[in-house]
């Protein structure tokens, strides 16, 4: 099974314009290798080519991402009558209580929310929370979910690739999303988080990880071709000045979608904590 990544979708979309290698590396003055290492994915464009490299294609950045029919795969899940996640809270929910308890209304930001059961949750417990998702099914429903349980939220559409914060957040939560962004992009994005992240306030985080020994179902494999996982410790690495509350990889079972798999995350929930400076008498 060939799974479509960035690379082969550039190859696929210049071809479909018509263009040489050389043609498209005209645009960008960089060489045709450069093109040639982009399309067979042994380095990527920089972030900041990526709209002008879209409209060169005819495309979007999200189409070259891979993310118009992720989109479209949730839309459909959404869709339905009841909760495709169901509305029991997600376990790293009660570990951010644990370690960040509600004794104030703590910002959060919850990226991902999908039909909102968690951000109604910690809503609930006190939180403030504002939440974002890509499927205007999934807004819709976590906004209906707000007001049946009376709390107030700040829902707002976006894709995960443009958004970044504007303003400090005491919580950054995000849960079953991340495996949507390209390898290139996650420094930046997790660099982004972790500034807008309040003095001792938590980024509480999970990715799905590749495991080549896990071999499952083809079916899933087709489904999941949009996916990028990441490697183990990938994500402990990009918090390594921070302060590791929850540090965890595990192997579990997973039939969503009617499909049997299995899936292996990490989740970290780490802390901001100031630096502490020399005294005097330490830099003697």
């Amino acid at each position: 099974m060939v799974h479509l990544k960035t690379g082969e979708i550039i190859s696929r979309k210049r071809r479909e314009q018509g263009m040489t290698q050389s043609q498209l590396a005209a645009y960008f003055n960089v060489t045709f290798q450069a093109v040639s290492r982009w399309e067979n994915g042994t380095a990527y464009p920089d972030i900041e080519m990526l709209p002008v490299l879209a409209a060169v294609l005819h495309t979007t950045v999200d189409a070259l991402l891979g993310y118009d029919s992720v989109a479209a795969d949730y839309d459909n899940r959404y869709n339905g009558e009841g909760y495709y996640w169901g509305l029991v809270p997600n376990r790293i929910c009660y570990e951010i209580m644990k370690i960040l308890p509600p004794l104030k209304p703590y910002r959060v930001l919850d990226m991902g929310c999908g039909e909102g059961k968690d951000a109604v949750f910690l809503a609930k417990c006190g939180y403030e929370v504002t939440a974002f998702d890509l499927s205007e099914p999934g807004i819709e429903k976590a906004q209906r979910l707000a007001e049946h349980n009376k709390v107030e939220i700040r829902f707002f559409r976006a894709d995960l690739m443009d958004y970044r914060p504007d303003t400090e957040y005491d919580v950054i939560f995000s849960s079953g999303v991340f495996h949507f962004i390209p390898a290139p992009v996650r420094a930046e994005l997790c660099g982004s988080l972790k500034e807008h992240t309040a003095e001792n306030g938590i980024n509480a985080l999970n990715v799905f990880v590749d495991k080549p020994f896990m071999d499952c179902d083809p079916a899933y494999r087709q489904k999941a071709e949009k996916r990028h996982l990441w490697h183990s410790g990938e994500l402990f690495a990009c918090y390594h000045d921070w302060l590791f509350h929850v540090c965890r990889e595990e192997i579990f079972d997973c039939n969503s979608g009617g499909l049997s798999h299995k899936h292996c995350m990490d989740t970290l929930i780490a802390q901001k904590i100031a630096a502490r400076g020399l005294t005097e008498a330490e830099v003697r």
